[in-house]
C-alpha cells in the first residue's frame, strides 16, 4: 500500500452513432480472421485471488484495470457478478486476466489494496458503481459517489433502474483536519476560474507550508462507460474520442484496439503506422501547450505566448492531416484515415522552434529556480502509487506502452526519455525530450507512406469466440487501457476505461507535501491531470 494522500480518501459508505463508409472488396491479406487472442484467462476462486495476484506482481506484471460485470442471463448459473482483473507485462506483450464469479445478492471480494495501491482504488470504484464489497479494505470509503447520491443504488448494475431522487447530504464531507498551533485550511474549488472541470482541493497549512492536501473529484461523473452498452462498435468510436477531449486519438485508438482484439480483426501495417503518427501528433500539441503554461505559472508570459503560437501551428497541421484540429476522425475501426501525411521538413522546423523555447526557459534563472526541487515525487513513491506516463518517467521509471505493447514497428527512432529528479523541472524536461522523440518517430513512420482510408472493418467470419479484447496505448499523459466485451449479436456489452489520470491523481497530494501554497498551480500544471478522464 503506497503511503500518502489520495483523492477522496475520506467519507463513509452508506452522440449520435457514426457509421463507417461503404467498403469495397477487401484485399486477400484481410480475409483470414482466425487470429489467436493474446490474453490468457484464468478463473480464480476468491480464496485464491490474493495469492495469484501476488504471484503476478512479483513476476513484474502491472494491474492495468479492474472491471465488474453484471450478467443477468448466464447460461450456467443465472444472474452473476463477474470481476475481471487485468494484469499486463512487456516486452513481450503479455496479458493475464483473473475472472471471479460472485453472488449478485451479496457480492464481495478479498481486497488487494495491501498488494497494489491502484487495486484499492479500483475496488472502491467498483463498490460505488456495482455494490461489490472489498473485504478487509483499509479505506472502505466512497470514491465516486458523493454524499447526495442515493444509498443502495448502484448505477452500473443491470437492475439499477432509473436513478432515485438525489438529495442534499446529511452531513458535510468529512475531511480529516490536521490540528495544531497555527494550522488553518484553504479550500479551493470545486468551481474554478476558466473552463476547467470541477474538483475540490482542501489544504491544511502552517504559514505557507502545505501539511496536507485532500482532493475531492467525481463532481462530473457522466456514466461514460454505460453509454457504450448496446451499440454497434463502430457507432461508439466518436464517444471514445470524447472521453477526454485532449486525448481523442489515445482513447479512440485504445477502444478500437480492444474491439479488434475481441473480433480478431487484422490491421494492415500501413494503417498501424498511420495510427502511430496520429498518436505522436497528439503528444506534440499537448506537450508544447504544457511547456508554455508552466512558464506562465512562474511569470514568463512571453514564452507562454510563443508556446501557444507553436501549438496553433500544430493544430493547423492536425487539421491538414485529418480534417480536425484535435485529430478526430483519424482513428477508425480496423485502420486509419489520413487526408495528408505530415511533412517532415515542416515538423523539423517546429521542433527547432520548440528547442529554442526550451533553451530560453532553462536559461532564465527565475524559471529554473522555481522548477528545481519543487514538488518532488520520489522513484519509490511513483512506483508504489502506480504512476504512469511522464509523471512516472520524471521520477526514473521507464514504463511505456509503445515498448511493452507495441502496435507497430518503431525501430531505433523510439527512445524513452527519463529523469530522476521527480520535481517540476524533471516533468518539464521529460516532455521537452518526448517532443524530440515524437518528431523523429513521425519522420520515420511517414517514410514511403501514402495518405488515404485503410480499414479491415467489418471483420469477416470466423469471429473470435470469446468476444472480449483489450487495447493498450501510450497516450500523451500515459498508458490508456480499454477492455471491451461484445454480446452474441456483436454489440457492445461492456467497456471498462482506465485513463492514466486515475493512476496519477493520488500522486499530486504526495508531491505537494511540505511545499508552499503558491507552488500549487505550478505543480498542478506539471502533472496536468484530466478531470474528464478520471470522472467517467
Amino acid at each position: 500500500m503506497a503511503p500518502g494522500n489520495s483523492p477522496g480518501d475520506d467519507g463513509p459508505y452508506g452522440i449520435d452513432a457514426v457509421t463507417d463508409p461503404t467498403l469495397g472488396e477487401l484485399p486477400p491479406s484481410l480475409t483470414d480472421r482466425a487470429v489467436a487472442s493474446r490474453t490468457h484467462t484464468e478463473p480464480v476462486e476468491p480464496a485464491r485471488l490474493r495469492q495469484r495476484a501476488a504471484e503476478l506482481l512479483r513476476q513484474g506484471y502491472r494491474l492495468a484495470l479492474v472491471s465488474a460485470h453484471h450478467d443477468t442471463a448466464d447460461a450456467d448459473d443465472g444472474a452473476v457478478i463477474r470481476v475481471v482483473y487485468l494484469f499486463v507485462s512487456g516486452p513481450p506483450d503479455t496479458r493475464v486476466e483473473l475472472h471471479l464469479r460472485l453472488d449478485p445478492d451479496t457480492p464481495a471480494v478479498p481486497t488487494l489494496a495491501g498488494l497494489s495501491f491502484p487495486a484499492g482504488r479500483f475496488e472502491r470504484e467498483m463498490r460505488d458503481t456495482y455494490g461489490v464489497v472489498p473485504l478487509g479494505h483499509p479505506l472502505p470509503r466512497r470514491l465516486v459517489r458523493h454524499p447526495h447520491w442515493p444509498q443502495g443504488w448502484y448505477p452500473m448494475r443491470a437492475d439499477a433502474g432509473p436513478p432515485p431522487s438525489f438529495g442534499d447530504p446529511d452531513t458535510p464531507y468529512p475531511f480529516r483536519p490536521v490540528e495544531g498551533p497555527g494550522t488553518y485550511e484553504i479550500p479551493v474549488g470545486p468551481v474554478h476560474a476558466g473552463l476547467i472541470e470541477p474538483g475540490h482541493f482542501r489544504f491544511t497549512v502552517v504559514g505557507e507550508t502545505i501539511l496536507k492536501l485532500k482532493a475531492r473529484l467525481w463532481f462530473t461523473h457522466k456514466g461514460i462507460e454505460r453509454l457504450f452498452h448496446g451499440h454497434a462498435p463502430a457507432g461508439r468510436v466518436a464517444l471514445a474520442e470524447r472521453v477526454s477531449g485532449d486525448t481523442a486519438v489515445g482513447h479512440a485508438l485504445a477502444y478500437c484496439l480492444a474491439v479488434e482484439d475481441a473480433t480478431g480483426t487484422q490491421v494492415l501495417p500501413e494503417a498501424a503506422r498511420m495510427r502511430a503518427i496520429l498518436l505522436e501528433l497528439e503528444r506534440l500539441h499537448n506537450h508544447i501547450a504544457d511547456l508554455g503554461a508552466l512558464c506562465n505559472d512562474v511569470g514568463h508570459s512571453i514564452l507562454h505566448a510563443h508556446a501557444l503560437r507553436i501549438r496553433e501551428t500544430l493544430l493547423r497541421l492536425n487539421h491538414d492531416t485529418t480534417g480536425h484540429r484535435l485529430l478526430r476522425g483519424g482513428i477508425i475501426l480496423g485502420g486509419a484515415n489520413l487526408r495528408r501525411v505530415p511533412d517532415p521538413a515542416r515538423l523539423e522546423a517546429i521542433g527547432a522552434d520548440i528547442r529554442e523555447l526550451v533553451a530560453l526557459a532553462l536559461s532564465h534563472t527565475i524559471i529554473r529556480d522555481r522548477f528545481t526541487g519543487t514538488a518532488v515525487l520520489t522513484r519509490e513513491q511513483a512506483r508504489d502509487i502506480g504512476t504512469l506516463g511522464y509523471v512516472a518517467r520524471a521520477s526514473g521509471l521507464t514504463h511505456d506502452a509503445r515498448v511493452s505493447h507495441p502496435m507497430t514497428q518503431y525501430g531505433d527512432a523510439l527512445t524513452i526519455p527519463t529523469r530522476t529528479g521527480g520535481d517540476v523541472l524533471a516533468r518539464f524536461l521529460v516532455r521537452a525530450d518526448e517532443i524530440d522523440v515524437s518528431i523523429n518517430l513521425i519522420t520515420e513512420l511517414t517514410n514511403g507512406l501514402n495518405p488515404g482510408y485503410i480499414t479491415g472493418w467489418p471483420p469477416l467470419p470466423p469471429a473470435r469466440s470469446t468476444n472480449t479484447g483489450t487495447g493498450i496505448v501510450e497516450g500523451w499523459r500515459g498508458t490508456i487501457t480499454h477492455r471491451v466485451e461484445l454480446d452474441d449479436d456483436g454489440r457492445v456489452a461492456r467497456v471498462k476505461i482506465a485513463d492514466p489520470s486515475f493512476f496519477n491523481w493520488p500522486a499530486l497530494p504526495v508531491a505537494l507535501n511540505n511545499t508552499i501554497v503558491p507552488d500549487f498551480p505550478l505543480t498542478n500544471k506539471s502533472f496536468n491531470l484530466s478531470y474528464a478522464g478520471n470522472d467517467l
